[in-house]
């Protein structure tokens, strides 16, 4: 027989005879095989001992008192605990084909005639118990093959998140939580994708904040960064869900609006943003806590009215936002290609 390995638990045999003398002469015959015997005087204390063991078989009595032991076994049969465990029956040898069927119907995987031949039952004892520790192995086998693969699903799982805040660290200005250059130049090439494919437009608004450096100079770079935030806030609470809005350097933002039905519809929203940033900013940074009031230049540029490329869009969105900031600052215009270097122009019209 196959040896089980020193971390297996030894497999139990369960023998369930009326008899006494039966109970040792089995106890005799089964002395060779490795596994502990547990012995049962009737149906009920075998049913007993299979609530508190797992046994690898049971070598069951037919004529037995009160229980015998097709009653036993359909019992154990029914019952999801002990429903696979092998039971062999141990009967007299004149035992007619209908009580075997009938044995069979009750979930018998053997017969074993009395008077017991020892060969026939060691034999058949160990090709059992062999069974059984293959299938305790290929349990315990399945067992870890299931903890590892939670495992490596926890990894995987892990490595999305890393990879996810890694992906989200590289896209996204780290102060102030907005996207960064790299995540607008994505939106803004999906925008572009999105309005060709329905025939619809967009805007892109270029920001810059009025005064900012003055504050920072005035009160330090952490009332800098804090206005900075205080910003870049206030710019989320103004945008539509569909709305996109970055940091793109130190006190350069931009926001993509996506369907803009006209021209009006772009410049309310540049002034909604002009007027809400206007407003004044308690930064408790600043040594001591100070209110500043800073303002905004904008420059909106809309495709297709005004370019059909992302690049002509930026300079044209950049070229408005500069001519306001010209103009005396702190309103929005819209792109005109008059606002562009001749070169630029040149290479708008191409």
């Amino acid at each position: 027989m196959t040896e089980p390995s020193g971390t297996e638990p030894r497999p139990k045999i369960l023998v369930v005879d009326d008899v006494s003398a039966n109970l040792a002469g089995m106890r005799r015959l089964l002395a060779p095989v490795d596994a502990d015997i547990y012995e049962a005087k009737s149906g009920n204390e075998a049913l007993a001992l299979c609530l508190d063991h797992r046994f690898a078989l049971i070598l069951l009595d037919v004529q037995m008192p009160d229980m015998d032991g097709f009653e036993v076994a359909s019992l154990l049969n029914n019952d999801p605990a002990t429903c696979d465990i092998p039971i062999v029956f141990v009967t007299a040898a004149y035992l007619d084909d209908i009580n075997r069927l009938k044995g069979y119907t009750f979930g018998a995987v053997d017969y074993i005639a009395k008077p017991i031949n020892d060969a026939v039952l060691l034999s058949k004892v160990t090709v059992f118990l062999e069974l059984h520790i293959s299938k305790m192995r290929l349990k315990a086998a399945m067992e870890e093959l299931e903890k590892r693969n939670r495992q490596l699903e926890v990894e995987i799982e892990e490595r999305r998140r890393v990879e996810k805040q890694v992906r989200h660290m590289a896209t996204h200005d780290s102060l102030t939580g907005l996207g960064n250059r790299i995540l607008f130049m994505e939106h803004l090439t999906r925008a572009f994708a999105q309005a060709r494919q329905n025939s619809t437009a967009f805007a892109l608004l270029y920001i810059d904040i009025d005064g900012f450096k003055q504050v920072n100079d005035r009160h330090g770079h952490a009332a800098g960064d804090e206005l900075l935030c205080a910003i870049a806030q206030r710019l989320r609470a103004n945008l539509r869900c569909e709305d996109f809005a970055v940091r793109l350097s130190g006190d350069e933002f931009a926001i993509i609006m996506l369907d803009v039905a006209d021209t009006q519809v772009a410049l309310a929203q540049g002034q909604r943003l002009c007027d809400s940033l206007r407003n004044p900013y308690v930064l408790r940074q600043a040594s001591p806590p100070a209110t500043v009031s800073v303002g905004a230049s904008i420059g909106i540029a809309l495709y297709p009215l005004h370019a059909a490329s992302d690049a002509t869009l930026m300079r044209l969105a950049d070229a408005a936002m500069y001519a306001v900031k010209k103009s005396g600052k702190g309103n929005v215009r819209l792109a005109s290609l008059d606002d562009l270097q001749p070169s630029e122009d040149q290479a708008a019209d191409a």
